[in-house]
């Protein structure tokens, strides 16, 4: 039976693995920050979609897309991410973000 790697110490009152604990509090943090920057993301995104109704601009723009898919490709592959994780899931948000413009587009 293996020990725990700090020497079988760890535990908490309820027996609970403290190392594992702060892993999981560390994720729980991170995924909070992923949230925020997301609403951060559309709200600024909203206020794209509604410039764009006013001027008659179309709600997706490929060129534009095109090129934050790749950008954000260079940033996983510089991160040690799979660049095709990043591209599906910009994708994604991308794909988000131009539901809501042609939502927004909808009369009321």
């Amino acid at each position: 039976m293996m020990g725990h790697p700090s020497g079988g110490q760890g535990r908490d009152e309820q027996g609970q693995d403290q190392v594992l604990g702060e892993f999981r509090s560390s994720i729980d943090n991170i995924d909070a920050a992923l949230i925020d920057l997301l609403a951060e993301r559309f709200r600024i995104t909203q206020q794209v979609g509604t410039y764009k109704a006013r001027v008659g601009l179309p709600p997706a723009d490929p060129e534009r897309e095109a090129e934050q898919i790749e950008r954000m490709r260079g940033l996983a592959q510089a991160a040690g991410i799979d660049p095709v994780f990043s591209e599906k899931f910009l994708r994604f948000v991308i794909d988000e973000v131009i539901r809501r413009h042609l939502q927004a587009d909808q009369p009321t």
